[in-house]
């Protein structure tokens, strides 16, 4: 599949050519744990055991490297495996990350319940600010900035290719983190990042019936002594083993072919629910890249191609009113996970970023999250209006 076909053609055919035996247009899931060898060491097409590898796996990590524009993809069981397999495969004991001021809850526990005992420190540095990065990076020990553009929940946006160059300056990877913008709004290895991650669980699936992981890798990745680095990350998926598994890389893939149309008309709705709520008086704050106001909005509209289906907004009554109005919604879902085709609305810091409570990610107490769905935005707003008009 070349790099010159479209976004929503590579997402339909990349790494899914129609079954040899069958003719069958969706690639089979390939239900099984291990395959006939034709002789002592001859593997069939490269399989031997499907933790080291599996066909229908091998069509989502075909797919998504497509979509990326990268050397090589990695699907696994979520997309914590996959972050935990990057920092596994390319740091060591006294390696610095430097690590958002706004990441999502799951990424910092596991930097500072997981990695920080097995000796790998970090530090956090607001992203949106390229001077802050450049001043969190230690000379010498720093290998890798990780950077979640738009950030989980505060929607910050980072300048990819400006803390690419401050990055590859000191000899650091720079890992981006694309769930909430997706391929199809965000290229960042194009704009110099070295790995991407997602997790599929969210858009990529975009049905909420599956969980997942995704790692890419960039074609040159040319930091000196990581130029290995898809080689590391291959060695220690397979020796880690939180692999992807055949039917929710199938679910995966399904999600993929439709995620250009959906992310329209998320980004559709998504913009009409932002300006209801920049109307209504019970919000003090609407946080969305795609507003002229936001902070880095040129930063955005400079490498997204729209802003996304996330929106966050703060109560002018406060937690509890914020926590009323998430309890007082009817179409909208009260539930953590984002992305799917249905809208969701929580309240982050009880919910999906309880973990963060009074460290430096913690978030304010009257935010509420939304990821809008695909629905009659009509609807959606019509529900936001009437919860929002008793408690707001």
């Amino acid at each position: 599949m070349s790099d010159e076909h479209g976004f929503s053609t590579r997402a339909i055919h990349a790494g899914q050519e129609a079954d040899e035996l069958t003719g069958a247009v969706v690639p089979p899931i390939y239900q099984v744990s291990t395959y006939k060898q034709d002789g002592i060491g001859g593997f069939r097409n490269g399989y031997e055991y499907s933790r080291s590898a599996n066909p229908t796996r091998t069509a989502l990590e075909e797919c998504i490297a497509a979509l990326e524009g990268g050397s090589r993809g990695f699907a696994f069981a979520s997309g914590l495996a996959g972050q935990d397999t990057v920092a596994r495969a390319l740091l060591v004991p006294g390696d610095h990350v430097v690590v958002p001021n706004d990441a999502y809850g799951g990424t910092y526990r596991y930097f500072n319940k997981v990695a920080k005992p097995q000796g790998v420190e970090h530090s956090i540095a607001n992203m949106g600010d390229v001077e802050a990065v450049r001043a969190a990076i230690r000379p010498g020990q720093t290998k890798m900035v990780w950077v979640e553009t738009p950030t989980n929940p505060l929607l910050g946006i980072a300048d990819i290719e400006a803390i690419a160059a401050i990055a590859h300056e000191a000899g650091a990877v720079l890992v981006v983190d694309n769930t909430f913008a997706t391929a199809y709004l965000q290229s960042p290895l194009a704009l110099g990042a070295d790995v991407v991650t997602h997790s599929t669980t969210k858009y990529s699936g975009g049905h909420s019936d599956v969980v997942g992981g995704a790692v890419v890798t960039a074609t040159n990745i040319s930091v000196p002594g990581y130029e290995d680095a898809e080689e590391r990350i291959a060695f220690h998926q397979n020796s880690i083993g939180g692999v992807a598994g055949p039917f929710d890389s199938w679910l995966t893939l399904r999600g993929l072919k439709t995620l250009a149309i959906r992310m329209e008309r998320h980004c559709d709705n998504a913009e009409k629910v932002v300006e209801f709520l920049e109307g209504h008086d019970g919000v003090s704050q609407v946080l969305y890249p795609g507003l002229p106001g936001h902070a880095n909005h040129d930063v955005a509209a400079r490498q997204m191609k729209r802003f996304g289906g996330m929106v966050s907004f703060r109560m002018r009554r406060g937690e509890d009113a914020a926590v009323k109005t998430c309890a007082a919604v009817s179409l909208w879902t009260l539930g953590e996970s984002l992305g799917g085709v249905e809208s969701l609305i929580e309240h982050p810091g009880r919910m999906t970023h309880a973990s963060v409570a009074g460290t430096e990610l913690e978030v304010p107490s009257d935010l509420i999250r939304l990821s809008v769905g695909i629905e009659d935005v009509d609807d959606l707003v019509a529900d936001l209006r009437e919860a929002l008009d008793i408690h707001g």
